[in-house]
């Protein structure tokens, strides 16, 4: 057993090669190899800096990180305590390992947080600087919530003193161009704070003079006055691949210390085979150059040309199915997790939250690189930010707007969501309601949004449902309320437009146009229906007119039998007195 005395690296490896020899999965075998771990990690981390960064991270996958979190966590921090300048190349280094490992990641930061706060309450303003500056550039890299940023400057400024008030201004400085970016307005309210700092005047002039420093910076901007958000050498991964932990100070969080203390694993062998093959995934072609002397790299030679052979037939024009192959052997991982769409939902939710105005969102949005098939989340986006809101934010309907003036294709998006939401407007609840119809008539007043949308709507009893009568409701009034009743009623009576507005203005029925006209009316919007109306009262007098000539019809045919009738007995009584005179002059002339 080591017991923490140093051994010299010689005798540590024929230690672990004797102890390999008898049994590896002994309990002295893994307490060298943790022994081992420890010194790697802590050599790797004191080696690393701006220059050699890239070349360092492959010695870094290489060492067991999921045995080695506790380890790997400690180390930075002790390393970054002991030489804060060092703070932004350490979360670079943080934030490439937790693409791959983000329990690491959550673990470092949960550390950080609690020594965080663990310092703040002893007013060890050493500890306490280290720790913030440590994750103001975690911040940076996108590995933590910049809401942890801003309670962290709420917490320094809640109670303002020297020591807490000269920490709000250095973690600015740090994480200040960041926050410019995701959240000007939350950066606005911690300058607000300063401020009203300054107006107390219950601070040292040194501490006031720090503070006016910071607004000067600030009005100069944080980039050109040498702290930027990220340098380019330290920018390391793309956003879309990075993991963020949306972490706070008041979570419930657990340091996790026993992972610092060595135990003996009965499936070590095991966990040692299963992170060879993770980190041969992570580092597979850099593993492959170094192996090339052997067999496995004589194999990766011959296999690389012969997918070079498959290109070059490809390439000369030849049979697209002669390298399916060699096609299917290099194919590319698919991500089955929907990870990407998380990412984009979160990068797009944050951009609208953050920003001030529509431009701005507009412009961040643009600068993601939508691809084309993403339109359509983008839509639904702004679709369920806006109904979340507790009103109507015209921020809103603006943004969407502009997409539509951009590109036809946010348009037709924008109407087959249009389509589907009154198909499913049933789900939402009415202040979800109010937002989402207000967005759409926004969106049609400005001719944003083709009005041939509206043909999907049957304004009937039948086709109604009461969620969607008051969609209606609040889609008509708001479009009144912006285009004006007159132009409203000269929109929907335009011929050009009233094969789009047969559901709406319905005139197959009578009952239809009645309900339809009911309707209008009650919600105050009358006016729009008086083209209807004429053509209601139309309906309704021909249609008295047709059963008044059915009435008549009826008479007249009763009428005819009645005159044939009389002309019948009259007839018949004729008869019987001709019959009578007859029999009378034969009883006459029997007398005689």
């Amino acid at each position: 057993k080591t017991g923490g005395v140093y051994i010299p690296p010689f005798k540590l490896a024929r230690m672990m090669a004797e102890q390999g020899a008898q049994d590896k999965a002994s309990p002295e075998y893994q307490r060298l190899t943790w022994e081992a771990l420890k010194k790697s990690l802590n050599g790797i981390i004191n080696k690393i800096n701006t220059v050699n960064i890239k070349n360092m991270l492959p010695e870094v996958f290489r060492e067991n990180l999921i045995r080695g979190r506790g380890l790997f966590c400690r180390s930075l921090m002790k390393s970054q305590a002991a030489s804060p300048g060092y703070s932004p190349v350490y979360a670079a280094l943080v934030a490439v390992v937790n693409t791959k490992f983000p329990e690491l990641g959550e673990l470092l930061l949960s550390r950080l947080i609690l020594q965080f706060k663990r310092s703040f309450k002893r007013n060890d303003k050493p500890v306490c600087t280290a720790a913030a500056k440590f994750l103001a550039h975690l911040v940076n890299q996108g590995v933590a919530h910049e809401v942890l940023a801003l309670e962290v400057l709420i917490l320094l400024l809640e109670a303002p003193s020297e020591d807490s008030v000269e920490m709000a201004v250095e973690f600015v400085r740090e994480v200040g161009a960041h926050l410019q970016d995701v959240a000007p307005q939350g950066l606005h309210g911690v300058f607000e704070r300063f401020r009203a700092i300054l107006h107390e005047g219950s601070i040292s002039k040194r501490v006031q003079f720090i503070i006016e420093g910071m607004f000067a910076l600030r009005k100069a901007g944080f980039e050109a006055s040498g702290f930027p958000a990220l340098k380019p050498e330290l920018d390391l991964v793309e956003g879309e691949d990075q993991i963020t932990h949306e972490m706070g100070l008041d979570d419930a969080l657990q340091a996790q210390t026993n992972l610092d203390i060595f135990r003996v694993d009965p499936d070590y062998e095991e966990e040692e085979r299963k992170y060879a093959v993770i980190a041969k995934e992570i580092l597979g072609d850099e593993e492959e150059e170094e192996g090339g002397g052997g067999a496995e790299g004589a194999a990766g030679e011959a296999a690389d040309d012969e997918g070079a052979d498959d290109d070059d037939d490809d390439e000369d024009g030849g049979d697209p199915g002669s390298g399916g192959g060699g096609g299917s052997g290099g194919g590319g991982i698919h991500d089955a997790t929907a990870t990407n769409l998380v990412n984009l939902r979160r990068t797009i939710y944050l951009t609208l939250m953050s920003s001030f105005d529509f431009e701005e969102a507009g412009h961040k949005l643009l600068k993601i690189g939508i691809q084309p098939g993403q339109v359509r989340r983008l839509v639904t986006m702004i679709i369920e930010c806006c109904s979340q809101e507790r009103t109507f934010k015209r921020f809103y309907g603006l943004l969407a707007q502009r997409f539509c003036y951009l590109n036809r294709a946010y348009a037709e998006q924008f109407e087959d969501c249009f389509r589907k939401q009154y198909a499913v407007i049933h789900r939402l609840e009415t202040n979800k309601l109010r937002n989402v119809s207000c967005l759409f008539a926004h969106l049609l007043a400005t001719d944003a949004l083709p009005w041939s949308s509206l043909s999907c709507i049957m304004l009937t009893e039948e086709e109604t449902t009461s969620s969607s009568r008051i969609f209606i409701k609040y889609l008509f009034q708001e479009l009144s309320s912006t285009m004006g009743l007159v132009k409203l009623n000269q929109r929907l009576n335009d011929p050009a437009f009233s094969p789009w507005f047969e559901g709406l203005f319905p005139r197959d029925s009578l009952g239809n146009m009645r309900f339809s006209i009911n309707f209008f009316t009650s919600i105050g919007l009358g006016g729009v229906t008086d083209v209807m109306r004429e053509q209601y009262k139309s309906a309704v007098a021909a249609q008295a007119a047709a059963q008044q000539q059915q009435v008549a019809k009826r008479m007249l045919g009763s009428g005819s039998g009645s005159d044939s009738g009389s002309s019948s007995s009259d007839s018949s009584s004729s008869d019987d007195s001709s019959s009578d005179s007859s029999s009378s002059s034969d009883s006459d002339s029997d007398d005689s």
